[in-house]
């Protein structure tokens, strides 16, 4: 396995510089596009102190099974240039587009197998990315299927569940103020406005919050793994269904018990007040392994070889109902 320095330039030029992992041996190799979630994120999905350290644990799952790995700075972050806070929602999705563009047409990498594999915000462009032609399989990681601004609603329910008993009468005042910031944001025309006195990027919110992901997961037409965890207080665990009845072609979903968020598991009661005590640990070994050993049979194998086995399930013999 090593590690090189890519690039992929986005539809308005600016580079996103990013990290290429290549597994041992001589490709041209089957790849794999990681999206991470929401925030000023670099590649390995780590903002300041808050360190989700999602990249490297992947690849290097991965690589294992002889798949490379592309992930990239966010802009503002990193190596590369831009202001996080004025980059809207839509923006992240064109800028992954890009860097599937550019993954596609490196000869070390084979075109014709190509996966997404997205956490959280990542989830719901891999969505967007599944219905295109040079998408061999998507992987979503706890990412919702209905209207945004929904979305962001019972996850913001599920943090008021959570909070100190001492603050809890104070729920009503803090929803009445939640709900005058959302309808301003709503109807803001500028990518950054102010709520509380702190820069927010409205542009991205509001795109978020109009965003259906649904029409996407329609128009899917290649092999989809669905995974949440059952601790997640951010993704309703619940959209897993709808992720199932919505794809129409193979589509595996499963909800993990203990799994959180952070992609992590707590046998505690889930909380959001416990992610700095689960981020020093590491990304749950299991999930990596159900992840790459998922992808391993859906992209390494070349299409002339699916057709010389005279097989159209799935590699490892399921059946998909």
């Amino acid at each position: 396995m090593r590690d090189v320095d890519m690039t992929a330039t986005a539809d308005d030029g600016l580079p996103l510089v990013g990290t290429l992992t290549l597994p041992a041996g001589p490709g041209p190799h089957p790849a794999v596009l990681l999206l991470h979630g929401s925030g000023r994120l670099d590649r390995d999905a780590n903002t300041g102190r808050l360190r989700m350290e999602l990249g490297p644990p992947l690849a290097a799952a991965l690589a294992k099974d002889g798949i490379a790995t592309l992930r990239y700075d966010r802009r503002g972050v990193g190596a590369t240039s831009g202001d996080w806070r004025a980059t809207g929602f839509a923006d992240n999705r064109r800028d992954a587009a890009a860097a599937l563009r550019a993954l596609a047409v490196r000869p070390d990498i084979r075109a014709d197998a190509i996966g997404v594999v997205g956490h959280s915000e990542g989830a719901v462009h891999a969505m967007s990315l599944g219905g295109h032609p040079g998408v061999a399989a998507v992987v979503l990681l706890a990412g919702f299927a209905r209207l945004g601004e929904d979305a962001l609603r019972w996850q913001a329910g599920m943090i008021a569940r959570d909070l100190p008993a001492l603050v809890r009468p104070l729920l009503p005042v803090l929803r009445a103020l939640a709900n005058r910031q959302l309808a301003r944001i709503k109807t803001t025309g500028t990518d950054v406005t102010r709520v509380a006195g702190m820069p927010m990027n409205a542009r991205w919110m509001r795109e978020l919050l109009g965003h259906d992901p649904r029409p996407d997961l329609a128009n899917i037409r290649v092999p989809v793994l669905a995974i949440t965890g059952g601790k997640d207080v951010q993704v309703d665990p619940a959209d897993l269904d709808e992720i199932r009845r919505l794809v129409p072609g193979e589509v595996e979903v499963h909800r993990i018990p203990d799994l959180t968020h952070l992609l992590r598991r707590d046998p505690g009661r889930p909380s959001a007040r416990s992610y700095p005590r689960l981020l020093r640990r590491p990304v749950d070994a299991d999930l990596l392994a159900q992840v790459a050993g998922w992808l391993a049979h859906r992209l390494r194998e070349t299409p002339q070889e699916i057709h010389a086995a005279g097989r159209t399930d799935p590699p490892d013999g399921t059946k998909i109902p």
